[in-house]
């Protein structure tokens, strides 16, 4: 059952503190929405001087984490406990005691405001030549002395990411307390899918670079661990093609004798189009983030692998075919011959994408095995998904060091997805190969309510992209004009996320399309369906929208590695980084708290919490 979208009352916030020295439907498809590109200025600063900035101003950071923008214009003042910018080019929101954007605990080379800790970041011109070069933090006005970041930020309506400062609290009840003690499921990390139409719509250098840099920056970003590759044509690719095709995509005749001939040679294989715009997009991402991991799935196998299609009488309502295509529905097939060649196919893509430098260390058998859709798709029957996993795919895949994932699994009628995955786990053939279970809208649904796939670790492996088209109760009408990207979609993910990780115990969670333009229409050919996504692409500029902001207050300061910790009161999501720290998410639907208290560490932070936003905290005892 689809989770209703409702506008926002409430604030999130996230904190980060550091150590101180002394002292649903079941209808598939995701995304996610973000903010303005340009709300605030670049994120985490550090305890000492301020790395320079570019062209006029620097990274005006603070003693904690103060952090400044990341491009032109110069940093504002710091405030007594720093938090962190966005990522583009206004200036830095305000620092903490001592300077310093990007720099480490004793302050990058050429900050602006050096050692002094009385003021945050550098103003003006800021860069290189004031600045000290070690700077370590001055006393803190508000939180005591530190010599390690120290962030607050905050997200609401008209101000996303802004930063934030905090008072000890000697009294007075915490409005949330994280209970780090109570640990729950290990995070492995939270990512965002990979697809052809995203990097179209980054028309200019500029355009990709600050794109990359907000999704996979862990100082400008959301710090994004995993990306997903499709395996030939999502429903966000350009147009259908897979990495084997043997001829046009045509129009199915009636005893469909004009489908593309079979290739079981793999004769004609290719990741020419792939060069096109996948890797470089990823290649991109790559250039951020170095150690980002990648994980891989096929919408639908070669056409010629395949009986049937999607038809004018086939299911779900509203989504029959207008255009035909063999790339869209139809069955696999389940002779040797296919699946020999279905399991080779998948080698040559894997080592293919090494050959790139693009170690790919997961692969699923198929995009919701439980749906034809009027895009690229394949329904899967239980006992041949089982038997490809085990004899073909999971041995092929483990000669290059690669494991198999159960997934990606998004009906969750009877009979179908979880079905298949749990037929597979039961085979202790095919289980051998598995290593996790990858949910999404009506099967993450079930996860929440209890579902497993034994000991599997289960990853939400596609988050659901609004403004649905078939009006679910309790949604907003849909918008036939371009995809909201709005606040209450914001709200939407913010619930689907914090469920995932508190109720599915998911141990990763993956946005869908990253970047997409302001309407959001993808191929599919018979609904229309404008989806959000974290960045909006519209005239020349990079947006962020709610959503991003969302995803960015979880994942910019939680490691892979970390754990899940328990919190009471609140609407909170917390981690235990491994080394240490704390990181607590919080939401509030409320009105503004101006004594808002979050109980970390042995803590009572006291802020100013906005309504209906955000903000993350992080505190290393």
């Amino acid at each position: 059952m689809n989770r209703a979208r409702k506008s926002i009352t409430g604030v999130g916030i996230a904190v980060l503190f550091a150590a101180c020295s002394s002292g649903s439907s079941n209808t598939p498809q995701g995304g996610s929405g973000g903010g303005n590109v340009a709300d605030s200025g670049g994120t985490t600063g550090n305890s000492g001087g301020g790395s320079s900035g570019t062209s006029s101003g620097g990274k005006s950071g603070g003693a904690g984490a103060g952090a400044g923008g990341s491009s032109s214009s110069g940093g504002t003042a710091g405030a007594s406990n720093g938090g962190a910018g966005g990522g583009t080019s206004s200036a830095g929101a305000g620092g903490n005691a001592a300077g310093g954007a990007a720099g480490g605990a004793a302050g990058g080379a050429a900050g602006s405001s050096g050692a002094s800790g009385a003021a945050g970041g550098s103003t003006g011109a800021g860069g290189t030549s004031p600045g000290g070069t070690t700077g370590a933090g001055g006393a803190s006005s508000a939180g005591g002395a530190t010599t390690a970041s120290t962030v607050l930020v905050t997200s609401a309506s008209g101000a996303y990411w802004k930063t934030g400062t905090w008072t000890e609290a000697s009294s007075g009840t915490a409005t949330v307390t994280v209970n780090d003690s109570s640990a729950a499921q290990k995070w492995e990390g939270f990512g965002g899918a990979f697809n052809e139409m995203g990097w179209s719509f980054l028309s200019s250098t500029d355009m990709q670079n600050q794109a990359v840099q907000l999704l996979f920056s862990a100082t400008d970003g959301a710090n994004f661990a995993w990306g997903r590759i499709p395996m030939g044509a999502s429903d966000y690719a350009m147009t259908r093609y897979t990495l084997d095709d043997t001829g046009d995509d045509v129009t199915p005749n009636s005893d469909q004798s004009n489908r593309p001939a079979a290739d079981t040679s793999l004769a004609k294989f290719s990741l020419d189009r792939d060069g096109q715009k996948l890797i470089p997009y990823i290649k991109a991402a790559q250039g951020v983030k170095s150690d980002i991991r990648f994980w891989a799935s096929p919408w639908t196998p070669p056409v010629w692998m395949k009986t049937g299609y999607k038809t004018a009488a086939a299911s779900p309502p509203g989504g029959n075919a207008k255009k035909p295509s063999y790339f869209d529905g139809g069955n696999m097939k389940s002779d040797d011959a296919t699946l020999t060649a279905y399991a080779e196919y998948y080698k040559k893509f894997v080592q293919g994408y090494k050959d790139q430098g693009i170690n790919i260390e997961i692969v699923s058998p198929q995009n919701e095995p439980g749906y034809d859709q009027n895009y690229p798709s394949c329904l899967w029957d239980k006992a041949t998904y089982v038997s490809f996993i085990g004899k073909y795919l999971g041995p092929a895949m483990k000669d290059l060091n690669v494991t198999v994932m159960a997934g990606t699994l998004s009906n969750g009628d009877a009979g179908k997805d979880i079905d298949n995955a749990q037929a597979a786990v039961a085979d202790s053939t095919a289980k051998s190969f598995l290593s996790v279970a990858g949910v999404q809208w009506g099967v993450l649904d079930s996860v929440n309510g209890g579902t497993t796939f034994g000991n599997l670790p289960i990853w939400a492996s596609e988050h659901k992209c609004g403004n649905y088209p078939w009006n679910p109760s309790g949604s907003p009408a849909y918008n036939n004009t371009q995809a909201p990207n709005d606040q209450a979609y914001g709200v939407e993910s913010w619930g689907y996320i914090r469920d995932a990780i508190k109720k599915g115990k998911v141990t990763s969670y993956s946005a869908w399309n990253m970047v997409l333009d302001k309407i959001g229409l993808g191929i599919d050919t018979s609904r229309d369906w404008k989806q959000d996504a974290l960045l909006v692409a519209d005239g020349g500029k990079v947006n962020p929208t709610p959503a991003y902001y969302v995803f960015r207050h979880l994942s910019q300061y939680v490691v892979p590695g970390a754990t899940v910790v328990g919190t009471t009161g609140g609407d909170a999501v917390a981690f235990k980084n491994s080394d240490g720290s704390i990181v607590a998410v919080v939401y509030n639907s409320g009105a503004e708290n101006k004594s808002f208290i979050v109980a970390i560490g042995g803590k009572k932070l006291q802020f100013d919490m906005p309504g209906s936003g955000w903000a993350t905290v992080k505190y290393a005892p």
